[in-house]
């Protein structure tokens, strides 16, 4: 492809980032990315009631957290006004809009009318070819020339070519009366001025882009590539909602998914590669292409999720995973972790992100090393220290007083001992496990006493041997 691609992200800050707006500027990232294109973040604040500086925030936030970085500022719609408005004189002054002085009760009227008869509603401006000499003094919108025959054809990437008769589009709005340029205008205008090649969006915007083009080609604009993505579904097949569960990507952040295994569940949700399920970045953005998206709304699964956060969970670096983690307990409002976890908990993560979905469940594996002595235990980890075990964590100290402190010698020792006493070692796993962590789930208690040292490990026996 000559042309360079640029594709991007326009959401509207009224509130959250959905999570099908983070699909969506997931698709254009990736899109962008693997062409060694650019990816542009722009926010369509033209609804100043609705528009909060706090939504705009929470998109900027959801999009830095998903790792998905955007190319040059962010571009304000709003702050384009003047630019809109130009646009929409320009089409005044070639004679491919006019101004209509027609009020809202005429409108309506026109509308009831038609009803009554049996025609299409669809206003027709008695203003479109009027003489501006019988123009009268008084309030106007300006209205495009919309073609009255013939058909326009979208030509999209996802959905085929989409047919509208042109009997079906209006005289659609430019400029409203006070001067303000309508979203239809101002999203057209913006992706031409900001080069965009692709514009990959919902499918509820399809309908959007047949209005969008009569004003490219009015002006003769080169058409992007249009790109209409089904929206996602919950498992039951509606459209997602509330009652489905969490909608915001904050909300799943603050749940604890890595970020890599949001981008990859997310891009697997309408889009494939084959058979292919878990995918880093690098070759999600070599595969992404436009022909992989499906045609039928993608289903949210859960448990598809967590598998694939798992996977991440376990494939990723050990400091960039600890970071994460920071993160999170940022964002759930945990205080941060001490220098002192920090290093144990890095020291530990070999042993801790095997088969966890989620950060909160790393924590909890990870309960040994953020316990402090005496450690609290819980009633399962208690009920395992009876006087019988207690006594037997005092025999076996000794001996590993004396180990050389590696995983393989720790185990040896410890398996020596028990089958000196004729014991199965799952008569001693339970009141290590309870004596080390407090709990009955834990990472393997050789990998615990490693990662503690022998310091901390002999002084969590001799407590529970002593005191249980």
């Amino acid at each position: 492809m000559s042309q360079k691609v640029v594709t991007r992200f326009a959401p509207s800050p009224t509130g959250f980032l959905h999570i099908g707006g983070a699909r969506t500027a997931l698709f254009n990232w990736l899109y962008a990315r693997g062409r060694g294109g650019t990816f542009l973040l722009r926010i369509e604040d033209t609804d100043r009631a609705r528009s909060t500086p706090e939504a705009t925030q929470a998109i900027l936030d959801g999009l830095a957290w998903l790792g998905l970085d955007h190319d040059g500022d962010v571009i304000s719609q709003f702050a384009r006004a003047d630019r809109h408005a130009e646009v929409a004189h320009q089409l005044l002054a070639e004679g491919k809009a006019y101004k209509c002085f027609s009020t809202q009760n005429e409108i309506q009227a026109f509308r009831e009318a038609a009803r009554t008869e049996g025609r299409s509603t669809l206003f027709q401006s008695p203003w479109r070819d009027a003489d501006p000499a019988t123009h009268p003094d008084a309030p106007y919108v300006i209205r495009i020339k919309a073609p009255r025959e013939g058909s326009t054809v979208i030509a999209d990437a996802v959905q085929g070519d989409v047919t509208i008769r042109n009997d079906q589009l209006d005289d659609m709005v430019l400029l409203r009366s006070d001067g303000t340029p309508v979203y239809m205008l101002a999203v057209a205008v913006d992706d031409h001025d900001m080069g965009v090649t692709h514009v990959i969006r919902g499918d509820d915007h399809l309908n959007n882009a047949a209005r969008q083009m009569l004003i490219y080609q009015a002006l003769g604009w080169p058409l992007p590539v249009y790109a209409h993505i089904p929206l996602i579904h919950g498992p039951d097949g509606k459209k997602l909602s509330k009652r489905h569960g969490a909608l915001g990507v904050d909300e799943y952040q603050k749940m604890g998914y890595p970020a890599a295994g949001m981008r990859n569940y997310l891009a697997r949700l309408g889009w494939s590669h084959g058979d292919d399920e878990f995918f880093t970045d690098a070759q999600a953005q070599e595969w992404f292409d436009l022909g992989g998206i499906g045609k039928s709304p993608a289903r949210f699964d859960f448990k598809k999720l967590e598998n694939l956060c798992g996977q991440h969970i376990a494939a990723a670096d050990d400091a960039a995973l600890l970071h994460e983690l920071e993160a999170f307990l940022s964002v759930t409002g945990e205080p941060p972790l001490s220098e002192a976890k920090n290093a144990l908990l890095h020291k530990a993560m070999y042993c801790l992100k095997e088969r966890a979905k989620s950060f909160p469940e790393l924590i909890d594996k990870a309960r040994f090393v953020l316990a402090n002595r005496p450690i609290d235990m819980d009633e399962k980890a208690a009920a395992q220290l009876d006087d019988v075990s207690r006594g037997i964590l005092k025999e076996l100290t000794p001996h590993l007083q004396t180990a050389n402190w590696t995983r393989e010698d720790i185990e040896a020792t410890t398996m020596q001992f028990a089958g000196s006493r004729e014991m199965k070692f799952g008569k001693l796993a339970g009141p290590l496990r309870a004596a080390l962590a407090g709990r009955t789930a834990t990472p393997s208690v050789f990998d615990m006493m490693l990662v503690l040292g022998r310091e901390e490990s002999l002084a969590r026996l001799t407590d529970a041997a002593e005191h249980g």
